[in-house]
């Protein structure tokens, strides 16, 4: 076992757990905090995390290149995205709470041969495009250090990578939550940058609910990248693993005894109610950060013909002789802390998935010992990303790559999930309703369509 790692009595199948009567360190609510307040804390958790880690450098290079191109007509999509990307998740979610088991392993159940094969293709293709991904994340962070003037940007992307895979090997999975947590105040910056630089409110809000939208190849090139930027691959895995993960540290499952189908009708919705809130907060903090960032660099960037924008770092330089040097500040902080808790999540995505389908163990709340081929995936992504940093890629041609892959693998990934989340073999009485099946199969022709138009417009290479 690493050194770090903290024994604990283990789980029925080797997790670990904690003492019912210590507070959970997954807890990051205040004792003192209102009727009202401590339980929606308590409630947020995999939904936040996962909404928060979509917001990724990556993501905010695709956003502010959206916001500094094409103004606020680029704003109604987060309206569009937020009941698709929170309708997908809550059934990825609700997979985990209702089988106790994660989407590579239900993946197995589900499908035969074939069916298995496909999806482990799938996923090859998702843990590459995930370690491609995390490389470009890792420039992001090493070139916001040096736009601090905090040393060379080799130096931070190789030293993010090597401190984000000691604490993945070594933290316990409750501190590595928390560090989750605490990361995703990070985004708030976009928020107050927004407002600072916001002076045609008018305009924003007009554009925010009518869509304004300009039948060219490059707009619709644009288009398609923010969409694929917001529903990816990685999110679905994350979300069921989290989940799991969190149910196991409070020991609700593991053990059968904590799937929905096992509690008493009245909890079960309770639960139910309480995962879903959590996943609606994420997602909405989600996409009301790709708001603001669009908002942004439509106020400061498409105003002053600055449009070509390719990364995050580059955008909040280009923020600063209009914004001033505060906004800047803060636009770097934002991608700073958006890439560190981005990169674990896309490392553990692919890995998670892939490990199940294998039927390995896996999970941070394991030890390297416990769950080697989860853990040898995880490394893949953090040091394979770091590795590609010290050959000078160059991020954008990555991002490219990732974004064909992703947009190739969202839907099929997606009929993954609904097949999966329709079958009331293994989802008992906690299958998809109405609203659910219409929504995701909805967003499985809008990702399907989306792909088609990502070679159909050359938005391959935008």
């Amino acid at each position: 076992m690493p050194a770090g790692k903290r024994e604990a009595r283990p789980s029925p199948r080797g997790g670990r757990s904690i003492s019912p009567k210590r507070r959970s360190e997954l807890d990051v609510s205040s004792s003192s905090a209102g009727s009202f307040w401590r339980p929606y804390l308590r409630a947020l958790g995999p939904g936040l995390v996962t909404g928060a880690s979509d917001d990724d450098p990556s993501g905010i290079a695709t956003y502010s290149q959206a916001g500094a191109r094409y103004g606020v007509s680029m704003l109604w999509p987060a309206l569009l995205t937020l009941p698709l990307m929170a309708g997908v998740q809550e059934i990825c979610d609700r997979t985990a709470l209702a089988t106790g088991t994660a989407l590579g392993a239900l993946a197995v159940k589900r499908f035969q041969h074939f069916g298995r094969v496909v999806v482990g293709v799938l996923l090859v293709a998702l843990v590459v495009a995930n370690a491609l991904n995390i490389a470009a994340d890792l420039v992001a962070i090493g070139s916001g250090m040096q736009l601090l003037h905090a040393g060379p940007s080799w130096a931070w992307a190789v030293l993010a990578g090597l401190a984000i895979t000691g604490l993945l090997l070594w933290g316990t999975f409750s501190r590595i939550a928390l560090v989750f947590k605490i990361l995703c105040a990070a985004l708030l910056s976009y928020l107050v940058v927004a407002v600072l630089v916001t002076h045609h409110w008018e305009s924003v809000l007009s554009h925010t609910f009518i869509p304004h939208v300009q039948l060219n190849k490059s707009y619709l090139a644009l288009l398609v990248a923010v969409l694929g930027t917001t529903i990816s691959p990685y999110l679905f895995f994350w979300q069921s693993a989290h989940r799991l993960e969190e149910m196991r540290e409070r020991k609700e499952t593991e053990a059968p005894a904590g799937t929905l189908k096992s509690l008493t009708p009245a909890r079960a919705r309770r639960r139910v109610s309480t995962t879903r809130v959590d996943v609606w907060t994420g997602m909405t903090f989600s996409n009301v950060v790709m708001y603001a960032i669009i908002v942004a660099t439509a106020e400061t960037l498409h105003v002053h013909h600055r449009t070509n924008i390719q990364s995050a770092a580059q955008a909040a330089a280009a923020l600063r002789p209009f914004a001033g040097h505060f906004a800047s500040v803060l636009f770097a902080l934002g991608f700073i802390g958006s890439g560190l808790l981005a990169i674990p999540v896309l490392a553990a995505a692919g890995s998670v998935g892939m490990a199940g389908l294998l039927g390995k163990r896996w999970g941070f709340s394991r030890s390297l010992r416990q769950a080697p081929v989860f853990y040898g995936l995880v490394l893949v992504g953090t040091l394979g990303g770091a590795a590609m940093t010290l050959l000078h890629v160059n991020p954008i041609q990555l991002l490219v790559f990732v974004a064909i892959i992703n947009g190739v693998a969202a839907a099929p990934f997606l009929v993954v999930v609904m097949l999966i989340a329709s079958s009331r073999r293994l989802m008992g009485d906690y299958v998809n309703g109405k609203l659910a099946t219409t929504v995701g199969w909805f967003t499985v022709v809008l990702m399907a369509s989306a792909a088609v138009a990502l070679f159909a417009t050359g938005g391959v290479s935008f």
